[in-house]
């Protein structure tokens, strides 16, 4: 099996797509939030790899297409900022601070959890930068020394939570402001979030897009000096 799908291009593009459809067609029949068609769809793509016994180092190679367009994907989010542009302008301050509070508190909590329980330098700069988008988490983690595929796990992880717990969050800590709502969804669960809070509203989904590219920019900016702090 590993031999015959090593000989095709883009068996790695079907089969991911493949096993989001399932995913997302799960989803659809059970009606269960925690049915994530991205959670799905991962678990459904190594439960193949283990079973044909196909290296990852493989799969990645072929399903590279897909990763290219992340950051287009990304990009696209302007869209709905755009058509809310006066809500932005007259919460400025409040939501740049927003953004902000969010990136501190994110990278602060690993770092408490780093010195803690005394975690691997190499395993923590990798969870640094896990509430933001794939393309940029990865990157800061590789130029830091951590582990690109375990800060991708952990971002992925990070989203499907707060794509399923987003609502009840706000619920419970009486989040009610269409702003806010977007901003602190987009600033702790990044795209995956993001896809939750567009479809809250218009206004969260916006907020939501521009606290993505703001918290990823700080991210940046911030982990090189978080990760002189660890052990």
């Amino acid at each position: 099996m590993a031999e015959l799908l090593a000989q095709g291009a883009v068996w790695g593009v079907l089969l991911t797509l493949g096993a989001f459809a399932l995913g997302t067609l799960l989803q659809k029949k059970t009606g269960r939030a925690w049915c994530n068609p991205l959670l799905l769809g991962s678990l459904f793509v190594v439960l193949f790899l283990r079973l044909t016994g196909i290296p990852y180092p493989d799969y990645q190679a072929s399903a590279g297409p897909v990763s290219w367009l992340l950051l287009p994907a990304t990009v696209s989010l302007a869209v709905p900022l755009y058509e809310q542009w006066e809500a932005l302008r007259k919460n400025a301050a409040a939501i740049l601070s927003g953004i902000a509070a969010g990136v501190l508190v994110s990278v602060g909590a690993i770092l408490v959890l780093a010195w803690a329980f005394h975690m691997d330098r190499a395993a923590a700069v990798s969870l640094l930068p896990k509430s933001v988008t794939t393309a940029i988490g990865s990157d800061v983690s590789g130029e830091l020394g951590g582990i690109p595929a375990l800060t991708t796990s952990v971002i992925i992880l990070t989203g499907v939570f707060g794509n399923l717990t987003a609502q009840a969050v706000c619920r419970w800590f009486r989040v009610t402001d269409p702003v806010a709502k977007g901003v602190g969804i987009g600033s702790a669960a990044h795209a995956i979030g993001t896809a939750r809070a567009l479809e809250l509203g218009p206004v969260e989904g916006a907020m939501s897009s521009l606290s993505i590219a703001v918290a990823g920019i700080l991210t940046a900016l911030l982990c090189p000096l978080a990760a002189n702090l660890l052990p």
